[in-house]
């Protein structure tokens, strides 16, 4: 007989637990976007939901535990923005998919301003992620989509014989973490330059520029592009 391989349907109970869980998230992310990250209080969102701070510790049994998850949360928000950039880019469009992996980078974060600092601004005091926990996992989600638009096409003995001067042979790798340490090299520097392009944008550091912003990204990002790609010997270049 066939086996029935669907997953079983969760309990009411656990249906419950699940829209309870959401419906702190969202209220602790509104929180997040109406005050910022540092003004995050397990009793304000309690309040917010008419349940006590004793009732949600069911949920999330500390501060961290709601944070890590809102981090987590965060992050898989970004790289599903990025994701769906790149997903629905015209076919027949002249633009990278690195380039357009970028720009939803970009456009997520202008959008979610808090949410972007609460990732990439000061670390909340006392709290600090767990080690290979959900935020790591949710971290290499983001460099793996990066590392597969840039480096798209190129041989592992290409990507090895990059032109990237590496501090250590032992560079720990990034993205998939199958990278050698040139092209994991090129990826951090790549991620940096456009990282640091998007910081200065959210924090206001660059609104001198007005409505050019967007056009010297886009700039930016294809001078990028060309300059990593120029670094990687062709396929006729280096033996397999």
């Amino acid at each position: 007989m066939p086996t029935d391989e669907r997953a079983p349907t969760p309990s009411l109970r656990e249906r419950r637990r699940a829209a309870a869980t959401r419906e702190i998230l969202d209220a602790a992310e509104s929180q997040i976007t109406e005050h910022g990250p540092t003004a995050l209080s397990l009793r304000a969102v309690a309040r917010s939901l008419g349940m006590t701070v004793q009732a949600l510790y069911h949920y999330f049994p500390s501060r961290d535990a709601l944070i890590t998850a809102l981090i987590t949360k965060a992050y898989d928000d970004l790289a599903d923005a990025v994701q769906t950039a790149v997903d629905t880019a015209p076919d027949d469009s002249d633009t990278p998919r690195l380039v357009t992996a970028a720009e939803g980078y970009r456009r997520w974060a202008i959008d979610h301003p808090e949410l972007f600092q609460l990732l990439y601004g000061t670390p909340l005091r006392h709290y600090e992620a767990p080690l290979d926990g959900p935020t790591t996992r949710a971290m290499v989600r983001m460099g793996a989509i990066f590392e597969r638009e840039l480096f798209d096409g190129f041989t592992a003995p290409q990507l090895a014989a990059a032109d990237a001067t590496t501090p250590s042979p032992f560079l720990p790798p990034a993205g998939t973490g199958a990278l050698p340490p040139p092209a994991s090299a090129l990826l951090m520097s790549a991620w940096g330059h456009m990282h640091g392009l998007v910081i200065l944008e959210v924090f206001g550091h660059t609104a001198f520029l007005g409505d050019h912003q967007a056009g010297i990204f886009h700039m930016a990002m294809h001078h990028l592009l060309k300059d990593v790609h120029g670094r990687i010997p062709a396929a006729g270049d280096v033996s397999d």
